[in-house]
């Protein structure tokens, strides 16, 4: 008997309405407080929080800014924003942070004390069918500005995925392309109150990263997943710790597997011969590559 293939949760009629989303745009605007960053400070484990006026913010800090304030009843079952508005109603149920790119301009960071405004933009919504089964990618441009002009250009992308069925394959295992090469590490124990402070602090309702039952028994997941935007901060951090004279230029980073709270994790970085570069990366207990990133330095 043959194997029926399952009808698409998105046709072609559905798609080409998510994408009239394409263009659309949001301007918000924050001050940026000092008292965010002596929080992330701490979750991190540092002392060296930037809260004068005129201190720069470090590089991903700026997540703690411009967050969404939905209210209560508009959240949807899994924490998040209920769809339709900025971003399209896609209709797979499950959504992670895939990655991103950033890009400083040299000269004008965004500093304590400063009102600051972001414009954001849908650049694209591309309909994919993986090993799972469909997928939905949503990359969404923000431009980050002071009074200054443009302070900072980031790409976000986001990828939506059907829920887990029974047997479902786990993504492909890689092992980092430069394993056992790194010159700097360190050992994360991703706890329940660091996945919880994170959550906090970025004002982030998404219950795959505290609410256990939910995870597991509606998201099939086997624990709490660590925020992608946490593990990049984390590797940046690395960096900082390493080099705390190094100034970011760029940065990309792209979510490989998914970390969860079961086990330890590691960072690793490798400066490029020449200095001008990081590549950097986390993997999993097992060794398996979890995140990789590239830091450009100027």
């Amino acid at each position: 008997m043959s194997k029926t293939t399952p009808s698409p949760l998105i046709d072609a009629t559905q798609l080409a309405h998510l994408q009239t989303w394409q263009g659309r745009s949001d301007i918000s605007s924050d001050l940026i407080t000092p008292a965010p960053l002596r929080a992330l400070s701490a979750t991190l484990d540092r002392d060296d929080a930037p809260v004068v006026p005129g201190s720069t913010v470090p590089p991903l800090w700026h997540w703690l800014y411009f967050l969404p304030h939905a209210r209560q009843s508009e959240l949807g079952a899994d924490g998040h924003p209920q769809r339709g508005g900025f971003l399209p109603p896609v209709p797979l149920p499950r959504r992670m942070w895939a990655g991103g790119r950033m890009r400083w301009e040299p000269g004008n960071p965004l500093q304590v004390g400063q009102d600051a405004e972001r414009v954001s933009t849908i650049q694209s919504v591309q309909h994919k069918t993986g090993r799972s089964g469909e997928l939905l990618f949503v990359q969404v441009e923000h431009r980050f500005g002071n009074a200054d002009g443009l302070s900072l250009v980031e790409e976000h992308d986001i990828v939506y995925r059907p829920m887990a069925l029974p047997g479902e394959p786990a993504p492909a295992p890689q092992t980092p392309p430069l394993a056992g090469q790194q010159q700097w590490s360190r050992v994360i124990t991703p706890d329940d109150v660091l996945l919880f402070r994170y959550s906090a602090l970025t004002f982030n309702g998404h219950r795959i990263h505290y609410d256990r039952k939910y995870v597991t028994e509606v998201e099939g997941y086997p624990g709490l997943i660590v925020h992608g935007p946490l593990i990049a901060t984390l590797l940046v951090d690395l960096l900082r710790r390493s080099d705390p004279s190094a100034q970011l230029q760029s940065f990309a980073f792209k979510a490989v597997r998914p970390t969860f709270d079961l086990h330890s994790f590691s960072v690793h970085g490798k400066p490029s011969a020449d200095g001008k570069s990081v590549e950097l990366w986390a993997q999993d207990h097992e060794g398996w590559l979890t995140m990789q990133a590239t830091a450009t330095l100027a």
